[in-house]
């Protein structure tokens, strides 16, 4: 058994590096798509273009919107004379924000009361506006807590010593300065690792079949489970070695650090690409062509990195999705890339991912072991 399943691997590794294109796909696209999407990938929003509407003209107003154009977070664009202006704005794009302050601004400020500013939001974009809002609402809440200092000040300068006041003093733990890049790039290390893997083992027992070497493999006494063994372990050693390749890239280019233990990470890799590879090779099977089997995976793909936390958070997805993410390997990961990057955890706090896509390597491997058949049906 050893020996027939050796003699798979083999045949595997040398199929593989005589592929210009296997070759060619298993290491420029995921290093290039790491270089992109790690820079592509955030939550920041900055240079928001914007356009003012000053209707008020005062001083308070002016003040106001100084800070607004000191913030590296907005680009003022455009200021405007009239209402009639910010719709064609809006529906041209040019801007995503139109802060618009009304008459009497300065005046009700003076008086002690709450003065209005309006934003006026392109919706479309939901995500940016409501960063740019946020943005705007911590710019407007300073600008009236000093405000209000300087008023008691010149009302009553000794009361403006003792004026009460909050102060809230952030402290993020991992990652000090809420770098999301921080966060993607783990991410993208896994779901590179995903696509590529999972794109190369759905073709393997197709190609089998189109190139007409199964009815050789038909003749051998090779079993399902060695058959499957032999085509699995070629490209889970590719894997380690593109996550391996990819994370340190991620770690030198990218700054993102590596504060865990490098036996863990490659633990959690290893399960997951059981997972990955039983998928890919349970496509191979049920897949006539590779056409076909590149549709299936394509198919298969998509909601496994939209229902696995890599950008949106799973707590804000339906009920019923949130179970069905437990079904899915890259999930669990994820937690386990940025534990062990940006926390620096071990098994301990990791077990239960770790047994997650342990059992979930091991249903994927056996059904395509079940599902194989060396027929020609």
């Amino acid at each position: 058994m050893i020996e027939r399943m050796r003699q798979i691997l083999l045949k595997e590794f040398i199929h593989l590096f005589r592929d210009r294109h296997a070759r060619f796909s298993l290491i420029v696209p995921p290093l290039l798509q790491m270089l992109i999407f790690g820079y592509a990938a955030s939550y920041e929003v900055n240079r928001v273009s914007t356009a003012v509407l000053d209707f008020d003209h005062s001083q308070e107003s002016r003040e106001f919107l100084e800070r607004i154009t000191a913030s590296s977070r907005f680009q003022v664009r455009d200021v405007l004379q009239n209402e009639s202006q910010i719709e064609s704005l809006l529906d041209h794009r040019r801007v995503t924000l139109v802060l618009q302050i009304q008459p009497g601004f300065a005046e009700l400020l003076r008086k002690g009361q709450t003065a209005p500013v309006q934003a006026v939001l392109d919706g479309t974009d939901s995500n940016t506006a409501l960063i740019a809002v946020g943005y705007v609402d911590q710019i407007a809440n300073r600008f009236a807590a000093d405000y209000q200092l300087q008023l008691a000040d010149r009302m009553r300068p000794s009361l403006a010593t003792f004026a009460p006041s909050i102060e809230l003093q952030e402290r993020p733990w991992y990652n000090a300065n809420l770098e999301s890049r921080w966060f993607f790039v783990p991410g993208v290390i896994g779901t590179l690792v995903l696509v590529s893997v999972l794109q190369l083992t759905s073709f393997a027992v197709v190609r089998e079949r189109e190139v007409g070497t199964l009815e050789q493999l038909m003749v051998t006494p090779i079993s399902p489970a060695e058959l499957i063994v032999g085509k699995t372990l070629p490209f889970l050693i590719v894997g380690l070695a593109n996550v391996i390749v990819v994370a340190i890239l991620g770690s030198l280019w990218f700054e993102v650090p590596f504060r865990g233990n490098i036996f863990v990470l490659l633990l959690g890799t290893t399960l997951f690409l059981s997972s990955a590879l039983g998928v890919g090779l349970l496509i191979s099977t049920v897949s006539e062509t590779q056409q076909q089997a590149f549709a299936i995976s394509f198919f298969y793909i998509t909601p496994t990195i939209m229902l696995s936390g890599f950008g949106y958070p799973i707590t804000s997805m339906p009920t019923a999705l949130q179970w069905f993410t437990n079904l899915d390997p890259l999930r669990f990961f994820l937690i386990v890339l940025r534990g062990t990057f940006i926390k620096g955890i071990g098994l301990d706090v990791l077990w239960p991912q770790m047994v997650a896509m342990a059992i979930l390597g091991a249903a994927t491997l056996t059904l395509a072991t079940l599902r194989f058949h060396k027929t020609l049906d």
